[in-house]
């Protein structure tokens, strides 16, 4: 047992993450020591183990970046400082300079870092197998070996193989993997199909027309590596001002030495100079924001997620899942005779629907139950795939769908024809039904908005003054429904995933910093393209979760506001860590000229300095996103 941890530790020892961590807490304690065992120049001083531990990586890493591409980072500086400190013998001060960026890097690895699990999800859903009909019968072959022209049978249930043509049979297809549209779609001869979707009902023939890499799903996976891929990582602020602060720190060294000709001043000025509470300004802060996000229900991949956010102006946002709730609602049921029992009508084509797999009838059949009006089974059920239903209910036949119904019994109801006009411009799904051939009445579908959706985006608008867009890959009249309720002007409908990631192309190619709300598999492209991508978490498919770099883990798009309020605040909370953090360091340098300060109290005056800004950054652990008066004149202490 006692071996079997001993190997998993030396295992995790291998992982760079957890050393910097262990090699942390090990230096802290000898440094503690040192301090309190009052050690300070002797060789034996056991401030020596952080300088090993800690100290030793930086001095390595600062000498081959500046031989091998003359790399000028924050750790040629504290190399330098390090250095110096044990070169006049102030091992403490050594120590606890490289302690301090020790620490640095642990709150970087904890917050930096995105998983690339989405590519993996998304190469799940590629089929593996086909049934391929050939002159000797058909055969199962694998999904790699198809070629173009061969001629498929797909099964009611089955995901379709490859991207192709329908050539025999109807059924509905559920599509939402790459369009993200709610509702199954009818296919029959001569319309296409693509690979990942799902086959509903009917059995079907179909022409392989986009096989191998130049399928519709695999290009999607094309997509999310090549936007993952082209994701700069984030740099560190330090390392971006270090060409300036190493020549400006040597120089006040050397000038302080040419005046004072004390070399104890020469270096007490290095050590305080050292960015170690410059290069705490950004983590610790990035860990504020995501813990306290993470309380709310929100989750932050990584701190280059929270940089990012704070700098977006456009919010693309699906509709799907993302502005509606994702799931098929009976909105109204119009009866056009007032005489007759509504509640016996619901009741027979809701019996009608009873035994359909159709998210439409589930629908209908809900409707009548949430009512508290029976549902019975039909004496007689046979779907239409496409086109509807016809049942017999208590010896009446029932027929739900305009393609089951016969065109002149639907004209012979005065306005039918206008009214389903009317409810199909405002986006509605309409279903015509008769009983006994005649037309009674219509149902309407929709996929409801999110009772906080129009709320929300005032808000958003209120307070980042966001350029907001709706994509979606529903049809237009069904785009400018849900866009209307919302207060969305700017609309983008019919979109596939590709059109989806080249309009996120276009927007940035504009100059534009673009953040995705997205909810599906076939948002994923998109959101790995946008700067941000943020999905709603608890339907959100696999994917798109992995791909994403924040996940609304509630569904709670009213959550959005105060993510934007906090990604900004930390940003700013940033600043004002860099800030005060230099107005130390050059306070610092100037008491240090006078003599005013030692090596050693100059490590406990650069400690302070870090001290302070882990305490500002923790303050926004509980920022709630309650604006206080004159908050944009708050001062960060």
């Amino acid at each position: 047992m006692k071996g079997r941890v001993i190997l998993n530790i030396i295992s995790k020892l291998r992982e760079e993450e957890f050393r910097t961590l262990i090699f942390a807490i090990i230096s802290g304690i000898f440094l503690a020591i040192s301090f309190f065992g009052k050690f300070s120049n002797q060789i034996l001083d056991p401030a020596w183990f952080a300088i090993i531990l800690c100290g030793t990586p930086i001095v390595y890493g600062a000498i081959k970046g500046l031989v091998k591409a003359f790399d000028v980072t924050a750790d040629v500086l504290v190399a330098i400082a390090l250095i110096a400190a044990l070169f006049i013998g102030e091992y403490f001060a050594a120590g606890e300079v490289a302690f301090i960026m020790q620490i640095g890097k642990v709150l970087e690895d904890y917050t930096a870092g995105k998983s690339s699990k989405s590519l993996n999800a998304l190469i799940k859903l590629t089929p593996q197998k086909a049934t391929r009909r050939t002159e000797l019968g058909e055969e199962e072959i694998l999904a790699t070996q198809l070629e173009k022209g061969d001629i498929l049978l797909v099964r009611p249930g089955q995901a379709i193989p490859v991207d192709g043509k329908v050539i025999r049979g109807s059924t509905s297809v559920n599509q939402a993997v790459m369009t993200g549209e709610s509702v199954p779609v009818y296919r029959t001869a001569g319309d296409e199909v693509y690979q990942g979707t799902i086959n509903l009902e009917g059995v079907i023939d179909i022409e392989a027309t986009h096989v191998g890499e130049d399928s519709s799903l695999k290009k999607m996976i094309r997509l999310v590596e090549e936007a993952e891929n082209n994701q700069a990582p984030i740099v560190r602020i330090a390392d971006r001002w270090a060409r300036i602060l190493v020549p400006v720190a040597l120089g006040c060294a050397v000038l302080i030495y040419i005046l004072t000709k004390d070399i104890y001043r020469a270096v007490t000025a290095l050590v305080v100079f050292c960015p170690c509470s410059l290069i705490l300004a950004t983590p610790t802060a990035m860990v504020a924001a995501i813990g306290n996000a993470t309380k709310k229900g929100i989750l932050i991949k990584s701190g280059a997620a929270v940089e990012a956010l704070g700098k977006i102006d456009t919010l693309v946002m699906d509709k799907t899942g993302t502005l509606t709730y994702g799931n098929l609602e009976v909105e109204e049921i119009h009866i056009f005779d007032s005489d007759s029992d509504r509640n016996k009508v619901i009741s027979m084509i809701a019996s009608a629907e009873k035994f359909s797999e159709h998210p439409i009838g589930k629908a209908v059949t809900k409707y009548s139950e949430n009512l508290g009006i029976k549902v019975k089974d039909p004496e007689d059920f046979k779907i239409h795939i496409g086109k509807g239903v016809v049942a017999q209910v208590d010896g009446h036949e029932i027929f739900i769908g305009e393609k089951v119904i016969e065109q002149e019994i639907i004209n012979k109801e005065k306005n039918t024809y206008d009214l389903m006009k009317q409810m199909q411009d405002k986006g509605k799904t309409v279903l015509p039904f008769s009983i006994d051939g005649r037309v009674v009445g219509i149902i309407t579908i929709t996929d409801m908005i999110r009772i906080d959706a129009k709320k929300s985006i005032e808000e958003i608008r209120k307070y980042g003054e966001l350029n907001i867009v709706m994509m979606t890959g529903d049809n237009l009249a069904v785009a400018n429904s849900i866009a209307q309720v919302a207060g969305i002007t700017d609309i983008h409908a019919s979109l596939l995933p590709e059109d989806k990631v080249n309009l996120i192309k276009k927007l940035n190619t504009e100059g534009h910093k673009v953040g995705m709300l997205g909810d599906g598999v076939n948002d994923a492209p998109a959101l790995a393209t946008a700067s941000i991508g943020i999905v709603m978490g608890a339907i959100g498919s696999d994917v798109a979760i992995e791909t994403a770099d924040i996940a609304l883990m509630g569904d709670e798009i009213g959550k959005l506001p105060f993510l934007l309020e906090l990604s900004q605040k930390t940003n700013r909370r940033i600043i004002a860590n860099i800030v005060l953090s230099m107005i130390i360091n050059f306070g610092s340098i100037i008491l240090a000229g006078f003599g005013l300060l030692t090596p050693v109290t100059a490590a406990l005056v650069h400690n302070f300095g870090s001290v302070f800004v882990v305490l500002n950054s923790s303050l926004l652990l509980k920022y709630n996103g309650i604006k206080k008066p004159k908050e944009e004149m708050e001062v960060y202490l």
